[in-house]
């Protein structure tokens, strides 16, 4: 989850607010691609979680990182939290239950990302390695239970932690037991932003069946490919999820601002104190909820964007758009999930293909698919196909617009080969998984333990 934001600047109008989406339009040249990882944090010796306070924790790694990298240090409540890059955008994170997040800066092309992310993981292993820390790239926690996940001393998330079980069945898990990959990408006008939106959301289910990494939970098999996408099918829906506007329309800045306005807030922010806000919608924020509760209750830009934040539809809107659908995974997968949608996405022709493609399919097709694919991954039903032939298509198109954007390494290699761990995925019909799966029914012989060895970064 982003830092939070602190701009006292008030809000006077609703135009405001829809302008701190539309402020995102870029021309074409200015477009960039932010990449975002999380990872489990484990001991070496026993395979146990990582707390955040002694000498060997959470807290001693970040200063260990801060020491390091020369980033700035973002505190709360006196305790390190997260580190800011001094220029360029970068920070890290952590996630409720400890997980480590990347959160990389905007840069021109895959290569670039690409080198961010195995830069960011030998740095942190050459800090881990001394206090016999290790990170394990899946989706779900594979073994560790809620009750001994460990919890980080981040004020906002005890508000969450308070108000998740009210809301769904899974948010304690989704925060404290799932990782990610994301990628945020850019839009032109508020039309190409419309079109992004629509397509991505439409197959961001196939990106879930592609990436699917979560099988495990509580130290054995949970009856799924994708642990992490069931549990986003029931976590504060309201915000949450799929949700039919997004992607079939009607679909603009207005539209997306006018949802914001109606969800429920988590806080807001003053004199560095979070403050309760799930009782009141932002729109009855700004109609003075909070007078009496705050010496400051006028809501301001600050709040407006991390409102912003706490909304988890399957691709959330900023000024960027943020694709939400795929589980961690090792290296390869953090370069492969960029390389998809920016082959997708960023060429004019593939996204003309890519939204003939995502035309296919009716919202409740979208739904059905959505509900399927956490168990029956690259076999669930697409409309009148299946995850994986739809999933061929679309990395097929995506090679096209990764090669007519020509964006070459030191070598000359263009973007392509990033997507050769998902080519093999669409060729084998096998998930990530299944792989996993058979490994631990055969040669691992049941003991979850041998996945800390073999899929360590």
């Amino acid at each position: 989850m982003a830092r939070d934001t602190t701009n006292s600047t008030p809000i006077e109008s609703r135009e405001q607010l829809v302008r701190a989406l539309s402020d995102g339009n870029k021309p074409k040249q200015d477009w960039r691609i932010g990449t975002e990882h999380e990872k489990f944090g484990f001991y070496r010796e026993d395979y146990s979680p990582v707390p955040y306070f002694g000498d060997r924790g959470i807290r001693a790694l970040l200063e260990g990182m801060r020491e390091k990298s020369g980033w700035d240090p973002i505190m709360d409540g006196g305790n390190i939290i997260g580190l800011a890059a001094v220029e360029g955008g970068g920070a890290i994170s952590l996630e409720p239950g400890g997980q480590f997040e990347l959160s990389g800066a905007p840069l021109k092309t895959i290569h670039e990302t690409c080198r961010e992310s195995n830069t960011h993981l030998a740095t942190l292993r050459e800090v881990a390695e001394p206090l016999g820390i290790g990170f394990l790239g899946l989706g779900g926690s594979p073994k560790w239970r809620f009750d001994n996940t460990p919890q980080m001393p981040k004020s906002r998330y005890d508000i969450m932690r308070a108000y998740m079980p009210k809301v769904g069945s899974h948010g304690l898990d989704m925060m404290h037991r799932t990782c990610t990959i994301q990628v945020n990408l850019d839009f032109s006008s508020e039309a190409d932003m419309v079109t992004k939106m629509q397509v991505s959301t439409r197959l961001q289910s196939v990106a879930t069946a592609l990436f699917a990494n979560s099988p495990f939970s509580d130290g054995a098999p949970n009856g799924l490919l994708s642990w992490r996408g069931e549990i986003w099918t029931d976590t504060d829906n309201q915000r949450a999820g799929l949700h039919e506007f997004m992607s079939h329309g009607p679909l603009s800045f207005e539209r997306y601002t006018d949802w914001l306005l109606d969800l429920p807030m988590y806080f807001i922010m003053r004199d560095g104190r979070y403050h309760d806000c799930t009782h009141i919608t932002f729109r009855q924020f700004m109609d003075g909820a909070m007078k009496g509760v705050v010496d400051d209750p006028v809501a301001n830009e600050g709040d407006w964007l991390n409102h912003m934040g706490t909304a988890f539809p399957d691709v959330r809107l900023k000024k960027f758009l943020e694709m939400r659908g795929a589980d961690g995974g090792p290296w390869r997968r953090i370069c492969a999930l960029p390389a998809l949608w920016v082959g997708l996405l960023y060429d004019e022709a593939a996204l003309d293909e890519a939204k003939s493609l995502a035309d296919e399919l009716t919202f409740e097709d979208v739904a059905a698919m959505r509900a399927a694919v956490p168990k029956e991954g690259l076999a669930a039903p697409a409309g009148r196909r299946t995850v994986q032939n739809v999933a061929r298509d679309m990395l097929a198109i995506a090679h096209r617009g990764l090669k007519a954007r020509n964006r070459l390494n030191d070598m000359g290699v263009d973007e392509n080969h990033f997507l050769a761990p998902l080519d093999e995925v669409v060729a084998l019909g096998q998930t990530q998984a299944e792989k996993l799966l058979k490994q631990y029914k055969s040669n691992w012989q049941g003991d979850i333990d041998h996945i800390f060895e073999e899929y360590a970064y």
